[in-house]
């Protein structure tokens, strides 16, 4: 197969996956309200835990991680050895795509999810150390404010940094990056909602 087709293969794939809206799908099977019409209307698992369901807040996690991750491994199993060498380059096509199928899904008009859980997935994918650090960032900052936007957007800043010092390839580091650019971007509301002081914690039944 030609890279160029390659590469929109993945593309396709990997943004296709990444568009399942897996807080939809686990709300409506425990019985949930649509989490796009509750809290702050996110289609993701903390407005969902703002449901007070825990177990489908971390269903919810888990696919939409699972989702950016699973699409760059199909990817690196059936497409990229078609592209022989260019296999990193598909597998990071995959994976972005998959991210920005969250955050732009087709199948919930263009209209998803922050896309940390999934930003996630495709960053352990790229490195376990890098996901991990960013993990970490991401739990240590929601432990000491509750803020689970805060969290979202200290592991943003974290992510580009960490990427330039630990991955090789220039592709997977600029994609570490424009993940990064986009979650700050979908944040821009909850960075409003902190400077004023209005920002929902993690585990309250209210959001702002």
């Amino acid at each position: 197969m030609d890279l160029g087709l390659s590469i929109v293969a993945a593309a396709v794939f990997g943004y296709s996956l990444g568009s399942v809206p897996f807080a939809v799908i686990v709300s409506h099977a425990f019985g949930l309200a649509d989490p796009r019409t509750v809290g702050s209307g996110n289609p993701g698992a903390t407005n969902v835990l703002r449901s007070g369901n825990k177990l489908a807040a971390i269903l919810t996690l888990v696919g939409d991680a699972a989702k950016g991750a699973l699409a760059m491994f199909i990817v690196s199993l059936v497409v990229a050895p078609v592209g022989a060498g260019d296999t990193p380059l598909l597998v990071t096509v995959a994976g972005v795509a998959a991210f920005l199928g969250h955050v732009f899904p087709f199948t919930l008009g263009f209209k998803g999810g922050k896309g940390v859980a999934t930003a996630l997935g495709v960053l352990l994918m790229f490195s376990p150390l890098l996901g991990g650090i960013v993990l970490g960032a991401w739990l240590i900052t929601v432990a000491l404010t509750r803020y689970s936007s805060l969290g979202a957007l200290v592991a943003a800043l974290v992510s580009p940094i960490a990427a330039w010092f630990l991955l090789a390839n220039f592709a997977t580091a600029t994609a570490a990056t424009l993940i990064s650019l986009v979650l700050i971007i979908r944040h821009r509301t909850n960075i409003a909602n902190l400077l004023a002081g209005t920002e929902g914690r993690v585990g309250a039944k209210k959001s702002s």
